[in-house]
């Protein structure tokens, strides 16, 4: 009879956590993050991760209203930080990655030029995450104004709502266009060239970029969250991220 009871208890312990894992993700790891999940698969097959994309700032505000995210990959410490300042996270904010800032222009653009191109006449406007809710729109106003160059271009920002909208006004709706570097490896983006469509922005011109995961309440004694935590820290996630174009100690 224990047996059975103890039998039972198991069945229903999986019963309870097999299935989809919702999870809210910075835009910027949209490139990776399909690849990410197809690794996790492979060792965990009947876990459904699915995956909210959008800026930081609106997934936090998100996640304080109750959206039922159990585990969030951030673009910054900022506000996975709050989160668990807020006891809405259950871990500390441990950082994942370090992401980096690139110019992309469908034109060929002489980008020895530094970030100095942006403020020439053949720049008509430049392609931003919106700082208030983006931390690579945060880091881009960062490296203008170091650079000091900010006043003078400021009137050319076409405002995106993240980053993935910003790499999309960039090749659309603007002449060039400040993005998260990791976008740049996915393979839509392959066939623009560095050093002709695109560059790094010199990492000197803005903080370092360390971006955080959280485990939040919805997700807490869940072992499959636990496990997609674990995966996202892991040598082989760390091998995919850098793919990417991520920094990963």
């Amino acid at each position: 009879m224990l047996k059975k009871l103890l039998a039972s208890m198991v069945l229903g312990y999986g019963v309870l956590y097999a299935g989809t894992i919702n999870i809210a993700v910075a835009a910027n790891v949209s490139y990776a993050i399909d690849e990410l999940k197809a690794e996790f698969a492979k060792t965990h097959p009947d876990t459904n991760v699915r995956v909210t994309l959008g800026s930081s700032g609106k997934l936090t505000a998100q996640i304080k209203n109750g959206a039922p995210y159990t585990l969030f990959m951030a673009a910054n410490m900022k506000y996975p930080q709050a989160l668990y300042d807020d006891k809405i996270a259950v871990t500390k904010p441990v950082i994942y990655a370090q992401g980096a800032l690139a110019y992309l222009s469908i034109h060929k653009r002489d980008f020895s030029k530094g970030i100095a191109l942006l403020a020439e006449d053949t720049i008509g406007k430049i392609a931003i995450a919106n700082p208030q809710t983006a931390p690579y729109g945060k880091a881009a106003l960062e490296a203008m104004k170091k650079a000091k160059i900010y006043e003078s271009v400021e009137p050319k920002f076409v405002y995106a709502e993240s980053i993935s909208q910003t790499v999309s006004y960039a090749v659309t709706a603007a002449d060039i266009g400040l993005i998260a570097k990791s976008s740049l490896y996915s393979d839509t983006m392959k066939h623009y060239e560095e050093g002709i469509h695109w560059a790094s922005v010199d990492p000197t011109l803005y903080t370092p970029i360390n971006q955080g995961i959280v485990i939040l309440k919805n997700g807490a004694n869940n072992p499959e969250v636990k496990a997609f935590y674990e995966f996202v820290l892991s040598e082989k996630a760390k091998e995919i991220l850098v793919a990417y174009g991520y920094i990963v100690e």
